[in-house]
């Protein structure tokens, strides 16, 4: 199950819960609005009516009553007038009264109240007869007659009021319990609601941190000393963190494959040279000798054990007349009679057929009864024999034969070959000079009898004497100076070969190291685009979670957020430092030299680690000498990421006590022995010191290297990769300085010292760097891109290509998010709907295009680099060749960042340029800036 759908699953529960507690909430208060609108509406105007009736009858009946009880005198016809008046009000009530009664006790209490009402209202009648008859004296009779029908009806009016009331009471109670168990129900729902949320975000991130654990416990269990068996992630989830392990497992596939090619290829240098050293050592040494029989005796003396033979015989080539035989001159293990033939003649046997053949011959596997196959050894029974032409001018002037107790590898063959290759002009040259030393001493010998013969003349010729001594003396200088120029000219065309050569040689293992650089450098940059694809949704939707706009989570799910956000972020940051430490071991790392205020830059350090000083309950102070250099000149990025790493590491290994900077002039006698000692004159020297664990003396200089930390236990208290320490000790070298551990105890504490040059011309070439340069033009080379990304990430600031004030929000704004990775679109629709946005997405290059042309108004456009159908740069450059939306700001938004990508974005038609894994303050930023324009 993805990370997307357990987040799904676990908000849809929630939300059901929440509908159906919202129901169950509207019912019971309707019920409790009922009971109160029964109580006001229907009650409280039954009560009221009654009321309003027993006034009026009240009303009524004094009037009748002052006639007949104090004889006051009024017209029998306005006695029925305002007696009729005030019953048709009664009258009016009742009906009234009659319609709204809905209880049978109700209605039995109206019909009596009916009843006596009746009867009054016929005494009535009867007393205004009497009273128009004249007859005055029955009507108080009368009246008396009715008296007890009266109190009758005021207490019928009396308890029909009661009964209304106490139905209002009854209602009323009904109400009240209602509320009562709405309120219970609340209560209740809530808890199980917390308990269900509770319940469901512990799955999602439990199942979420045990994945992102397994990844972190295989990164870490990798020997990155031995890569040619790298652990592999066992996470089997479904989900984008099932996706990294998987492209972590392909990285660690090729990894593993290129470390056995790189370890073949370092086997095939390392013969190369062997040969190339081994060949060199022999061949230096032709120039030495006179004879050709010492050239051959040195020659298989040294040859036979180089080759790993153990027995070794030289043929040299004797011509009489028409008849050729290669005599045996040399010989190793035994005497020339004993180590085999002393002569054989070309075809003879296959020593003699390997003449002819002019190549090189070997013989394998030689059998027990071996004794048809004639060679230069006789019976001997090697297990492997060798037989070498020696050629000049494609004629075979020596053979050399060898045989070993083993088989000969590939290697003692080809330098078998390489020695060969001159050994036949060694062998003429040598010849050569041979045959002049013998005309040499012929020429002697019948100038000695030119000489007696002379002597003979003395008396004769004395001035022609003396004239053929100084003519001789002549030609011996001019002779012996030929001869050198003879030999020096052979020697120079000699070496000339070897270096031509030589060159071709490393001509191709520089094209094969540049390919190989160039397969890697792809394959750094795909990896880094396969893992931070994913990375970046992660990061992105455990940065929402974790800011909660809507106030929905409780502060431990936010924790759970920033756990996954944390992890997610030191997965980046050990990418980026894996990458860092290969940018640096090849030297390809930019540089770049600015003027760096000290005290403006002491300030930055000390802000940047206050709060963090404040969290862990440290004192952390940062102080400067008055003899410092204001102003130097040195990388400030570079310089920054160093000192940071220092003061990381001293508040990571410091847990009480106090961590401080020291900022003074650096004395000579500390950077006299470095490269830039004679360049630069100001020099700084910055001191970070603790209170923390120190490092013990045999692990001070170890923690410098890669990988390395002085607790290197599986079981180790503080975390880390151990790249820190090398990357900066690489960057304080790059900056021409040093950094070295200035003093360091057990237990009390350690002091590390960086010591940099102010450098206003930048690093000075040397002769030797020069050079290096010249022949490595064709080598490794990776990304710069890569330290571009994570001097970004380290810095959190990134300026877009100008600068307009802002003037306009995102909401109401349309974004058309052009990306192939559906992970990366929901992360960036979610974020940017919560800012008011209109969202529109499109998958690859080309439904962008269809989008665009079907929308009136569209602000802005994210566009992603790597796609299928259509890329980003052909699309970006389609886009400015609209008519309509041409001029619309698009944002190049890619997880590749190779070494000149922003500027093939910005020609392409991007507004600006952003690298994976996105910050959204720093998206959101760079979008209201565009959008402003």
């Amino acid at each position: 199950m993805s990370f997307k759908r357990k987040q799904f699953i676990g908000l849809g529960l929630t939300t059901l819960f929440l509908f159906l507690l919202l129901f169950v909430i509207l019912m019971m208060v309707n019920v409790m609005r009922e009971n109160m609108l029964e109580i006001v509406q229907d009650r409280y105007s039954k009560v009221n009516e009654a009321t309003e009736i027993r006034q009026e009858f009240y009303e009524a009946d004094r009037m009748l009553l002052n006639v007949i009880s104090y004889g006051e005198e009024m017209d029998a016809q306005l006695l029925a007038s305002s007696l009729e008046e005030s019953h048709r009000t009664i009258e009016s009530g009742m009906i009234d009264l009659e319609r709204s009664i809905n209880t049978e006790n109700g209605m039995d209490i109206f019909n009596q109240l009916r009843a006596s009402y009746d009867s009054y209202l016929e005494m009535e009648q009867d007393i205004i007869q009497l009273m128009n008859d004249g007859n005055e004296a029955q009507v108080a009779s009368s009246y008396s007659n009715e008296l007890e029908n009266r109190d009758r009806l005021l207490q019928l009016l009396a308890d029909f009021k009661d009964h209304q009331e106490g139905l209002m009471n009854e209602s009323l109670t009904s109400a009240t319990n209602t509320y009562n168990q709405l309120l219970i129900f609340i209560i209740s729902a809530v808890s199980i609601a917390i308990i269900l949320i509770i319940g469901v975000t512990i799955w999602v991130i439990r199942s979420t941190s045990r994945s992102i654990n397994s990844i972190t416990k295989g990164i870490n269990d990798i020997d990155y000393n031995e890569l040619s068996k790298i652990p592999r992630l066992e996470v089997e989830t479904q989900d984008e963190i099932g996706d990294i392990a998987k492209a972590f497992n392909y990285m660690a596939g090729s990894l593993e494959d290129y470390n056995k090619k790189e370890k073949k290829y370092t086997a095939e240098i390392t013969e190369q040279n062997w040969i190339q050293s081994t060949s060199a050592d022999i061949i230096g040494a032709y120039s030495r000798f006179i004879t050709v029989d010492e050239l051959a005796s040195y020659f298989i003396k040294k040859l036979t054990p180089v080759a790993g033979a153990d027995l070794g015989i030289f043929y040299l080539k004797k011509e009489n007349g028409e008849d050729i035989l290669y005599k045996q001159v040399a010989a190793v293990a035994g005497e020339r009679n004993s180590a085999g033939r002393d002569a054989f003649a070309p075809g003879e046997g296959l020593i003699g057929q390997t003449v002819l053949d002019k190549k090189i011959t070997q013989i394998r596997d030689i059998p027990d009864n071996y004794r048809t196959i004639t060679t230069g050894l006789g019976e001997f029974q090697p297990r492997s024999i060798v037989m070498a032409p020696i050629l000049m001018n494609d004629e075979v002037v020596a053979v050399i034969e060898l045989a070993g107790l083993q088989y000969f590898t590939n290697a003692q063959i080809k330098l078998i070959e390489e020695v060969t290759e001159t050994l036949g002009i060694a062998i003429t040259n040598i010849a050569g000079r041979m045959e002049i030393v013998r005309l040499l001493q012929e020429s002697q010998a019948q100038t000695e009898e030119l000489q007696t013969q002379s002597e003979e003349l003395q008396t004769q010729s004395e001035e022609l004497q003396a004239q053929s001594e100084e003519m001789q003396t002549q030609a011996e200088e001019l002779r012996i100076i030929n001869e050198q120029l003879e030999e020096r000219t052979k020697d120079a065309e000699l070496k000339s070969e070897e270096l031509l050569t030589a060159k071709e040689e490393l001509e191709e293992k520089a094209k094969e190291l540049t390919l190989s650089s160039k397969y890697k450098s792809e394959f750094l940059a795909n990896m880094s685009h396969e893992l931070r694809t994913p990375l970046n949704s992660i990061l992105l939707l455990s940065e929402m979670l974790e800011e909660d706009p809507d106030q929905v989570l409780t502060e431990e799910q936010k924790e759970f957020s920033r756990v996954i956000h944390t992890s997610g972020q030191d997965l980046l940051n050990l990418i980026n430092d894996i990458l860092d430490l290969s940018k640096v071991e090849v030297g390809k790392l930019e540089i770049k030299f600015e003027e760096v205020y000290i005290t403006d830059f002491a300030d930055r350090i000390k802000l940047h680690f206050a709060q963090m000083a404040k969290h862990k309950g440290l004192d952390f102070t940062v102080s400067s000498n008055d003899d410092i250099p204001m102003l130097m000149h040195t990388d400030e990025m570079r310089l920054q990421q160093v000192v940071k790493n220092l003061l990381s590491n001293a508040f990571k290994f410091t847990e009480e006590g106090s961590v401080t900077v020291l900022l003074e002039k650096a004395k000579r006698e500390e950077y006299a022995l470095l490269p830039m000692a004679e360049h630069a004159s100001n020099w700084l020297k910055i001191i970070v010191s603790d209170t923390g664990i120190g490092i013990a003396p045999d692990k001070q200089k170890m923690i410098f290297e890669a990988f390395q930390q002085a607790d290197g236990a599986t079981m180790r208290k503080y975390g880390g990769t151990g790249l820190g320490l090398s990357i900066t000790r690489e960057f304080a070298n790059l900056l021409g300085g040093t950094c070295k551990v200035e003093r360091s105890v057990e237990g009390e504490g350690s002091s590390f010292a960086l010591i940099i040059p102010s450098l206003p011309g930048g690093m000075p070439a040397t002769m030797e760097e020069l050079k290096a340069e010249e022949e490595a033009a064709s080598a490794l080379e990776l990304e710069n891109s890569l330290s571009n990304e994570h001097v970004q990430e380290t810095n959190n600031v990134r300026e877009p290509v100008e600068k307009p004030e802002l003037t306009k929000d995102l909401k109401d704004k349309t974004v058309i998010v052009v990306d192939d990775d559906n992970r990366n679109i929901f992360a960036l629709k979610n974020a940017l709907e919560k800012e008011g946005m209109n969202v529109i997405t499109a998958s690859n290059g080309l439904q962008c295009l269809d989008t665009l042309m079907s929308q009136d108004q569209v602000d802005i456009v994210l566009m992603d680099i790597m796609m299928p159908v259509m890329d980003g740069y052909e699309t970006m450059k389609r886009i400015r060749g609209l008519e309509q939306h041409h001029d619309v700001p698009i944002i190049a938004l890619t997880a590749k960042a190779m070494k000149g990508d922003r500027e093939k974005c910005i020609e392409a038609g991007a507004s600006d340029y952003i690298s994976k894994p996105l910050k959204l303050d720093q998206l959101l930023s760079v979008m209201r800036v565009w959008i402003a324009k």
